[in-house]
């Protein structure tokens, strides 16, 4: 069997479950904005059939999808150089998700972990399309091929089960037809942690909005939320290894280099030596500078909705362009009838 070569493709989503948080956006939309210069092709995605795996309020769920486009084109996607869709508007999606599921078996849908965490003690009240999305996610990365897709630590185990349920389906028809998608995990803070425990991750669903800064926050309040975070009394160190122990210090250090793009070592060889009262203030300004006019221009495109409709439903066309021809293909190597062309 002659070894298929696919194209370049990167495909990734967020659940549009409300509250676009800095962890959102430097674990994964700065990175998308980067990856749109350097893939040929790229696929971003509000993943809305996701977010139903518990309820949501169809208004609130309107808004956040909205609200979550919002984000995207205001931290740099251009529709113009990305396809930017919901999931619901691209069929295909849950098209392939159905063969997925006769694909992927029980026990590997048992082991996913986050089903776990997010269904907890009374697992039996949650609902099949919680405990069966990884195969949905699966075909939301697979229907249009996607080589590489840009994943939080957190998500990796979803996307070996990508792979696997991939390589199941190429080997039970005997095809070399979807591709085994690399995952890309890189950056200073690709897990960026809560400003009040740096043991814990940043989370919209935390009860306390000082834990977070949310990319509406205007900068007043992305200033006073780093003027209050959690720190501690030593100077800050000049290597990194120096934060091992430090887990308040060194969250704040990862958010500023990777709002910098600078390493970690980069940024400690200027303020190393500093103590927070002086680190602080430089934090401040600097996330200021850099998130203060994302949330400036999100506020503007969700005065006009109309126009991100408008963005969503072009890129849903662009979208089916590639998911309908693999779709189809993997009906017919299924052995669904269709009809003749």
């Amino acid at each position: 069997m002659t070894e298929t070569t696919f194209t370049p493709r990167v495909f990734s989503g967020i659940q549009p479950s409300g509250g676009l948080t800095l962890g959102n956006y430097l674990g994964a939309i700065k990175r998308f904005v980067t990856m749109q210069d350097e893939v040929a092709e790229c696929v971003y995605c509000m993943v809305d059939l996701h977010a139903i795996t518990v309820f949501q309020d169809p208004k609130a769920l309107q808004h956040n999808t909205r609200e979550l486009a919002a984000g995207f084109i205001a931290s740099g996607i251009s529709p113009e150089k990305s396809i930017l869709i919901n999931q619901s508007q691209v069929p295909e999606h849950a098209q392939l998700g159905w063969i997925f599921n006769c694909v992927a078996r029980m026990g590997w849908m048992q082991r996913m972990t986050q089903f776990k965490d997010k269904a907890g003690k009374n697992s039996q009240a949650a609902s099949l399309g919680l405990f069966g999305y990884p195969a949905l996610m699966a075909a939301d990365i697979l229907v249009y091929h996607a080589t590489h897709v840009p994943v939080g630590e957190d998500q990796k185990q979803h996307l070996e089960l990508t792979r696997d349920i991939a390589a199941k389906f190429n080997h039970d028809y005997g095809v070399d037809f979807f591709p085994m998608t690399e995952p890309v995990i890189e950056g200073a803070a690709t897990r960026v942690m809560s400003l009040r425990d740096g043991t814990k991750k940043m989370s919209k669903s935390d009860p306390s909005d000082a834990s977070r800064i949310n990319m509406t926050d205007d900068a007043d309040s992305i200033a006073k939320k780093i003027r209050k975070a959690k720190s501690d009394a030593d100077a800050l160190p000049s290597e990194a290894a120096g934060l091992a122990e430090r887990p308040d210090a060194r969250n704040l250090v990862n958010i500023y280099a990777a709002l910098a793009d600078m390493t970690v070592d980069q940024v400690l060889a200027d303020v190393g030596g500093k103590q927070f009262g002086q680190f602080k203030p430089m934090l401040s300004d600097l996330a200021v500078s850099k998130l203060s006019p994302i949330s400036t221009e999100m506020a503007r495109l969700m005065d006009d909705p109309a126009e991100i409709d408008r963005i969503l439903a072009k890129g849903a066309l662009q979208a089916r362009e590639i998911t309908a021809p693999i779709l189809q293909k993997t009906y017919d190597i299924v052995g669904m009838v269709r009809p003749a062309v």
